[in-house]
């Protein structure tokens, strides 16, 4: 009778076991089976000259064309380029605005980059003084107080920062011209921070974490005090308790950004390392697993508008992760996650659809520039 019991007892644990890992998520929790190591992705030379080609096709493409705005009156009819003379191509505001940081970045990295001077004076003609005076015009419009905010806003920080960290005669010129829009928008997350009770969770342009770390960086790299504790302040509120984001809801079916891990990575901006890892472990304990994998956003139609977001999704999943990893020696593997991400997606933005094609390099370009070379 004792051996009968000793048998169930080890049947009941064997099946409970077994019975728990056909309930796991592979997407979350990985599997006993050996991790591939994959290709690490580099940004040279050859991939910027190929990189630079998407947002020099589309800056000065006014149309098919997104607008976004609200009507006041038969005067806001106007054409993109009136409305936006520095900003109007690349499909919307905030593409265009990301394709001209894309420029930034590659011109900073590359100075030998293919057609250098041409890409200078095209940055000079659009991000010109008179151009971006307009741009400011537009943003004190009766109805355009909120417009493009927080992503469009995110961006535009994000240019002026790769402007005043870009060591050229050519940089001083944009950084001096773009000055009063950067003012503008740091004044509106100024005051907008404080009246925003609740984040936005969100996978697309509304998500507050992306917006505020890119406002964040801008911030640091300036040395502005007021809005990094405006930042910071607002951030903590909203995200400091927060415990076991469902990763396994991510992502949505037209997602570019993950809440998730958008979240993760702002926080890596606003703690110290040991505060940081006690709340990542609150946060996403699964991340610690060696063996935690996540699987890319598949995409079935890179024509289709919404669909091809979830290459975006991939990109920006690989910067968070990298971010999320960096001087944590124990988050190293997700080194390799964030680099099959960037594999899956990248092959796919060359000869892509303009759906994808006017926005996705900056995307691809942003998270190659995340990537360590060791993991």
């Amino acid at each position: 009778m004792k051996n009968l019991l000793v048998f169930f007892v080890a049947t009941l644990v064997v099946c409970c076991n077994n019975l728990k890992k056909e309930n796991q998520d592979p997407k979350l929790i990985g599997s006993s089976v050996e991790m591939k190591l994959e290709t690490i992705p580099k940004l040279d030379l050859k991939q910027a000259n190929a990189l630079v080609e998407l947002p020099l096709h589309c800056i000065n493409t006014e149309y098919p064309n997104r607008l976004g705005q609200t009507l006041g009156s038969e005067e806001d009819l106007q054409s993109p380029i009136q409305l936006h003379p520095a900003f109007y191509g690349c499909f919307d505001w905030h593409s265009s605005v990301h394709g001209h940081w894309s420029l930034v970045s590659l011109l900073k990295q590359f100075p030998n980059i293919d057609n250098a001077e041409e890409i200078k004076q095209r940055l000079l003609v659009n991000i010109s003084k008179e151009n971006i005076e307009a741009e400011v015009r537009y943003f004190y419009g009766k109805h355009n107080k909120s417009y493009e905010r927080t992503y469009g806003w995110a961006w535009l920080l994000k240019l002026a920062e790769e402007l005043y960290t870009w060591d050229d005669e050519t940089a001083r010129v944009l950084e001096s011209n773009l000055q009063p829009l950067t003012d503008l928008i740091v004044e509106k997350y100024v005051e907008f921070l404080p009246k925003l009770n609740y984040s936005q969770r969100v996978g697309t342009h509304s998500n507050t974490a992306f917006g505020l770390s890119f406002a964040y960086d801008y911030a640091v790299a300036v040395n502005n005090e007021v809005l990094q504790t405006a930042i910071a302040k607002r951030a903590k509120y909203f995200f400091l308790k927060d415990e076991n984001c469902p990763m396994s809801w991510e992502p949505s079916g037209a997602d570019f950004l993950s809440p998730c891990l958008e979240e993760a990575a702002l926080m890596k901006r606003l703690l110290s390392l040991d505060e940081y890892e006690h709340w990542l472990s609150a946060f996403l304990p699964e991340l610690k697993n060696k063996t935690f994998t996540l699987e890319v956003g598949m995409v079935s139609d890179r024509t289709d508008g919404h669909l091809v977001h979830l290459d975006g999704v991939n990109f920006s999943r690989a910067w968070s992760l990298n971010k999320i990893s960096e001087d944590l020696p124990e988050y190293a593997h997700l080194k390799n996650i964030a680099n099959q991400h960037i594999n899956y997606s990248l092959p796919s933005i060359f000869g892509d659809s303009y759906e994808g094609g006017h926005w996705l390099g900056s995307f691809a370009i942003y998270a190659l520039n995340s990537v360590s070379e060791e993991y």
